[in-house]
């Protein structure tokens, strides 16, 4: 199986990094594992003009980073989105992406499965109630086999997630996976 990971945090090697990869590195032992920081790329919000549908193969007028996402999630089988807390949200580049999967060229991706990965400095709970809503609506809606949500909180500081038993849970995640 193809998994994507698609990770959300600006801050290269922070909390969000470490946690995707502890799952990656147990996913790899029997998948192919690619993990893309959409921060990386220039992506443009949606501006909800509906060309896409229109247009020769459902493509998106803006010229930006997002056809290389479109590509590397269309031959993904899985799908993993990881992202940092941001007042309830997650952050702005990952939410950009997901906004942009708003085209009919989503049809033709070959994803069946999917996980969340979530890091927030607060320790409260219910500081990640909010996106595991949308993210269950959006599974329930194509249908996608969720293979688990890993939230993470009080990791604030960058590296704070080192030495927590949810690394030991992503690592066991990954390699779970069928």
């Amino acid at each position: 199986m193809k998994v994507l990971i698609l990770t959300g945090s600006p801050r290269k090697g922070g909390n969000t990094d470490i946690l995707a990869e502890a799952f990656a590195v147990g996913a790899r032992e029997n998948h192919d594992v690619e993990i893309l920081n959409v921060c990386e790329y220039k992506i443009n919000p949606c501006v909800g003009c509906n060309s896409c549908f229109s247009r020769e193969n459902n493509k998106c007028f803006q010229d930006d980073g997002m056809q290389i996402i479109y590509d590397k999630t269309a031959d993904a089988d899985m799908l993993v989105v990881a992202s940092p807390v941001y007042f309830y949200g997650i952050s702005a580049q990952l939410k950009a992406v997901i906004d942009r999967f708003h085209t009919p060229a989503r049809k033709t991706f070959n994803i069946k499965k999917t996980a969340l990965l979530l890091t927030a400095g607060s320790s409260k709970s219910s500081v990640f109630d909010a996106i595991v809503r949308q993210y269950e609506l959006i599974v329930d809606y194509f249908k996608f086999e969720d293979k688990g949500m890993l939230l993470v909180g009080g990791v604030n500081d960058k590296g704070a997630i080192n030495g927590r038993e949810e690394l030991r849970q992503a690592y066991i995640l990954g390699k779970s996976i069928q």
